[in-house]
């Protein structure tokens, strides 16, 4: 995955659009890379890899007093989560959207936006599950904000890492990549970070939670895109999709 000062995994060649036909095999060759990344860590990753490591500390660190620290109030949580389903919706529609007006309005950078932001799903999807099966942490509202990890009692409600932060910033990743304007950047980069606030407000997910999903999805929307560098998508190609 592509990442500030250097790569995890090492970019791979260029290579042309990927079509809704090649999307499973994309999805696959990307989770070889993604689960095969730590053996491609160099010197120059420790750049961005060492103040992820230490805010992760931090938040781990916090997280239990941080969320006793939260309102509790039921009222308010509920809100708060439906607010980050809302927000989430809207980030999802707007690729959905873009994938439309770019498959009929013959828009090939629309198109693709939209299908790479698919890809960054479903790749953020099967992460994000795995590491949930692994880790199985006990969400903030469980056992007065423990926070424990490896407990036997999540079944499939586990919090680490935040589900809803993963897909947000991997479609950010790829949104900010396609359309680098600074309007842009900043809109789907706030999405995000939104995302991720109401699931720590609505007592979803602990700090830790929220950080690692987020920058798990933006590394891997970052790389999704550095992948697929746009190449027009021809009539013939897009009927054969």
């Amino acid at each position: 995955m592509d990442a500030p000062g250097g790569t995890l995994p090492d970019a791979p060649d260029a290579q042309t659009t990927v079509t809704e036909k090649g999307l499973p095999l994309a999805i696959l060759k990307d989770q070889v890379a993604i689960w095969t990344s730590p053996v491609r860590i160099r010197p120059h990753d420790l750049i961005w890899l060492l103040p992820l490591g230490a805010a992760t500390g931090v938040t781990l660190a916090t997280d239990t007093d941080a969320m006793r620290d939260l309102s509790r109030n039921p009222g308010f949580n509920k809100d708060s989560v439906n607010a980050s389903n809302a927000l989430l919706g809207a980030e999802i529609a707007i690729p959905v959207t873009l994938y439309g007006v770019g498959l009929f309005g013959g828009d090939a950078h629309a198109r693709q936006t939209g299908i790479l932001s698919g890809e960054a799903l479903a790749d953020s999807v099967v992460v994000d599950q795995v590491a949930k099966i692994i880790f199985r942490r006990e969400r903030p509202l469980y056992n007065h904000a423990a926070g424990d990890f490896f407990s036997s009692k999540t079944g499939e409600n586990n919090s680490f890492p935040s589900s809803h932060s993963m897909l947000a910033w991997s479609i950010a990743a790829v949104i900010a990549g396609e359309y680098p304007s600074k309007w842009v950047q900043a809109g789907a980069y706030s999405l995000a970070t939104s995302v991720s606030l109401m699931r720590v407000l609505g007592q979803e997910h602990f700090p830790t939670d929220v950080l690692v999903g987020g920058a798990a999805g933006w590394l891997i929307g970052h790389y999704v895109f550095k992948k697929h560098p746009l190449r027009p998508v021809t009539n013939t190609a897009r009927g054969k999709s």
